[in-house]
C-alpha cells in the first residue's frame, strides 16, 4: 500500500490518527494527530514515543505495554490505554494499533488511532477520576468505550468504589452529555413510592396527591437514568421497569395516555445480581436487560498503587489543603485494606486533618480504624514466589492438612480429580 493511499486512509479519521512503521517511524499523520501534540511531528524522521511521551526508546523499555509490539506477538490488532503528553498536559489516551499489510499479506506498518480520555487523570490535583494503576487503566478502557455507544451498563463492586462517578463519567462521555443525568436511589423505596417517583402521578392519583407531578423518566428526557443499588427494587416493581425497558413507553400513576421515554440506562449493585437471579429475588429477563455491558470496578485493595495519588487528591480538595501527610503516615495508609474502598480513603483523610494539630500530618494523627485493623503484610522483592512455586507450596500444605477424599478435595480446588493427580504427580507428593 502506497504511503499516499495510507495519507490519504488517515486525513479521512476524525480522530487524531498516524501511520508508523516497524521501526516506530512515524510515515503519515494527520491534521487532529498535530493538533493534539506539542511536539512537532517530522513525517519520516520522529517516532511514536517520541511524540507521545518524550522518550528517546519505545513504551515497553518503560514498564508500558507496547501496541506495536502486541501486534506483532498477536498479528492482531491491539489497544492499550497509555498517558500521554498532550497540549493539554499528560492525558489518558485509548489507543487502537492495527497492522497494515500489502497485498502479499506482509505487515508494513501500522495504523494508530487515538482516543482521549477526558474523565480521568493521573494528575491529583484536578477534579477527574485519579489513578495510574493497571486495574485502572482497564476500566478506563471498559468506561470509554461503553460511553460511545447507547447499550445498557451495569456497574458491579464493592461499596465505596465509586460506582456513581462512573455513571457520571460515562453520562458526560456520551452524545447525551448535554442532556440531564438523574440518579434514582433504589435502596429504601417502596413500591408505590417507586412506581410514583419513577412515573410521576396525576392529580388525584392517590391521597395526598394535590397536585401533577413529573416522574423521574420524564425529568431525564433525552439524557441518563442511573438506577443506583438496582437490587433493591421490589419484585412487583421489577416487571413494570421491565416493561418500560422493552416497550420504551409507560403511564403516570392515575394517567391513562401512554408516554414515551428516551434515556441510556446505567444501573449499579454492590450485590451480585447473578447470584439474586438464582435465588428468585431478582428476574432474570430483566438483569439480561439491564447487563448488556457489565463493569465491574476494582476494589480499593486491588489498586493499591492509586492509594497515594488519591490521598492527595482528596486533600487537595479539603478545607485543610495547606496540610501535608509526612512520609510515614502515607505509608501506613497505603498498607491499610479499606474495606470501605475509596469512600473510607476520603473519609480518614477528612478526619486527618482535622484530627493534626500541627500542618505535617503525622501517624498518630490518624483516625483509630487505621490501627484496629492489621496493616497489609508487605511483601519484599526476596518474597515473590513464581506461580509454580505458590502453587507446589499452596498444594503441599493442602495435603499435610485435609483428610476429605481426593474427589472431594477436586471440587473444592474447583478442578478434575485427574487434572489434581496430575499437579500431585508434577510436584512429587502424595494425597493418602
Amino acid at each position: 500500500m502506497s504511503i499516499s493511499i495510507v495519507q490519504a486512509m488517515i486525513n479521512a479519521i476524525d480522530k487524531p490518527a498516524i501511520f508508523i512503521d516497524p521501526q516506530y517511524t512515524i510515515l503519515a499523520v494527520n491534521e487532529a494527530y498535530r493538533d493534539t501534540y506539542e511536539n512537532e511531528v517530522v513525517v519520516g524522521n520522529s517516532r511514536c514515543f517520541e511524540i507521545s511521551h518524550g522518550h528517546t526508546s519505545p513504551c515497553d523499555k518503560h514498564g508500558e505495554e507496547c501496541p506495536i509490539q502486541s501486534c506483532i506477538k498477536t498479528d492482531r490488532t491491539s489497544s492499550v490505554v497509555h498517558i500521554h503528553n498532550t497540549e493539554r498536559g499528560k492525558t489518558y489516551c485509548d489507543i487502537i494499533m492495527k497492522p497494515v499489510k500489502d497485498a502479499d499479506g506482509i505487515t508494513t506498518g501500522f495504523l494508530e488511532i487515538l482516543d482521549r480520555i477526558d474523565f480521568a487523570s493521573a494528575d491529583s490535583q484536578t477534579n477527574k477520576m485519579i489513578g495510574s494503576s493497571e486495574p485502572f487503566k482497564r476500566l478506563l478502557t471498559k468506561i470509554n468505550r461503553a460511553a460511545k455507544s447507547e447499550i445498557a451498563v451495569l456497574l458491579q463492586g464493592e461499596t465505596g468504589t465509586g460506582k456513581e462517578l462512573v455513571a457520571k463519567a460515562l453520562h458526560e462521555s456520551s452524545r447525551r452529555a448535554e442532556k440531564p443525568f438523574v440518579v434514582i436511589e433504589c435502596t429504601g423505596l417502596n413500591e408505590n413510592l417507586f412506581e410514583s417517583e419513577l412515573f410521576g402521578h396525576e392529580k388525584g392519583a392517590f391521597t395526598g396527591a394535590t397536585h401533577a407531578k413529573s416522574g423521574l423518566i420524564e425529568i431525564a428526557s433525552g439524557g441518563t437514568v442511573f438506577f443506583d443499588e438496582i437490587a433493591d427494587v421490589p419484585l412487583s416493581m421489577q416487571v413494570k421497569l421491565l416493561r418500560l425497558l422493552e416497550t420504551h413507553c409507560y403511564r403516570t400513576v392515575g394517567g391513562l395516555k401512554q408516554r414515551k421515554a428516551n434515556f441510556r440506562l446505567i444501573c449499579a449493585s454492590h450485590k451480585n445480581l447473578l447470584d439474586l437471579v438464582e435465588s428468585g429475588q431478582f428476574r432474570k429477563d430483566l438483569y439480561y436487560r439491564i447487563a448488556g455491558f457489565p463493569i465491574s470496578l476494582p476494589s480499593l485493595a486491588e489498586r493499591s498503587e492509586d492509594i497515594k495519588g488519591l490521598i492527595l487528591h482528596f486533600l487537595s480538595h479539603s478545607e485543610l489543603r495547606h496540610k501535608k501527610f509526612s512520609s510515614a503516615a502515607l505509608k501506613r495508609l497505603s498498607e491499610y485494606d479499606y474495606p470501605g474502598n475509596i469512600r473510607e480513603l476520603k473519609s480518614i483523610v477528612e478526619q486527618a486533618t482535622l484530627l493534626a494539630n500541627e500542618d505535617l500530618i503525622e501517624v498518630h494523627d490518624l483516625p483509630e480504624q487505621i490501627f484496629a485493623r492489621p496493616a497489609k503484610p508487605q511483601i519484599s522483592d526476596s518474597e515473590i514466589l513464581s506461580l509454580e512455586e505458590a502453587e507446589e507450596r499452596y498444594l503441599t500444605e493442602v495435603c499435610e492438612s485435609q483428610n476429605m477424599s481426593i474427589d472431594e478435595l477436586a471440587e473444592k480446588l474447583e478442578v478434575s480429580t485427574r487434572t489434581l493427580y496430575r499437579k500431585l504427580q508434577k510436584f512429587g507428593l502424595k494425597y493418602e
